[in-house]
């Protein structure tokens, strides 16, 4: 149940923030799954145990990969898929909690927590620019076919 609601809550993020940054209507579907399919990646790399940074940076892979074959298929600006897409890896709770932690003086935790939203926001730049590095390397040196 818990994996339906994870899915429900993503899907609805991501279209949500299409919506909210003008995305195509046609397109809101797309933005929708990409950015599910980023969050479960995620959720299903943390509940195995792996650290929040790597599992960001292999959600924000998935999601950059699943922008740049959207893009490609529909015809659409790559950016249109991306922002929707990465809005569920965002920390933002955690950058909550460390401006909380700073206004009530609790140092040690919001250093903490502000050096954990960096490294998470590197993670998902990281990310987005390892499939775009992959892509253009693809572009430069295709394949060669068997004649």
């Amino acid at each position: 149940m818990v994996i339906i609601a994870q899915l429900a809550t993503s899907f609805v993020a991501a279209s949500g923030f299409g919506i909210l940054f003008n995305a195509p209507a046609q397109r809101l579907w797309q933005c929708g799954t990409i950015g599910m399919a980023g969050w479960i990646l995620y959720y299903g790399l943390v509940q195995q145990g792996m650290y929040v940074v790597p599992a960001t940076t292999f959600a924000a892979m998935l999601v950059a990969v699943m922008t740049q074959i959207c893009a490609k298929v529909y015809k659409t600006p790559i950016i249109v898929f991306h922002v929707s897409g990465v809005i569920p890896l965002v920390p933002g709770g955690v950058a909550y909690d460390a401006m909380r932690n700073f206004v009530e003086n609790d140092y040690n935790t919001a250093v903490q927590l502000s050096a954990q939203v960096m490294l998470l926001a590197g993670g998902i730049a990281i990310g987005l620019m390892f499939s775009e590095v992959v892509n253009q390397l693809i572009k430069k040196f295709p394949l060669k076919q068997k004649r």
